[in-house]
């Protein structure tokens, strides 16, 4: 269990510490800091600590950009933090946790698509549901 001063805990009862996403940015142009909070905060609101930061938006070199302060993941998840399917997903791509399979599924069905969206002559498999 994590153990914080009581200032910090105050007035929380039950819950736990979730590493997830806090949006924040403006219309068109989110922008995403990667955040220690208690799970009964709203998204939003008030967080323990930023870890770090996300752009999810390709910048002129086709590149979404993170920055994330690794030190403290570890030491919030040494505490008993739980990640977020998002931030999950993000720390695997980064290279800090094994890959979610989802992930690897995910790649894996987008590549095949692609291929038989390349290659002519095969029409795509009619989805309507009208069967014969």
């Amino acid at each position: 269990m994590v153990q914080l001063g009581s200032r910090l805990l105050k007035g929380y009862r039950g819950g736990h510490v979730v590493i997830r996403f806090a949006l924040g940015g403006c219309a068109n142009r989110p922008f995403f800091r990667i955040v220690a909070a208690h799970s009964k905060r709203a998204r939003d609101g008030k967080y323990l600590e930023q870890l770090g930061c996300l752009d999810p938006l390709p910048n002129v070199h086709g590149e979404r950009v993170a920055g994330l302060n690794l030190e403290r993941l570890r030491y919030w998840l040494g505490c008993g933090a739980q990640l977020s399917r998002p931030a999950e997903k993000l720390l695997g791509l980064a290279g800090f946790l094994p890959l979610h399979p989802m992930t690897v599924t995910g790649a894996e069905r987008l590549r095949q698509r692609r291929q038989r969206e390349q290659q002519p002559g095969i029409a795509p498999a009619d989805r309507t549901g009208a069967g014969p």
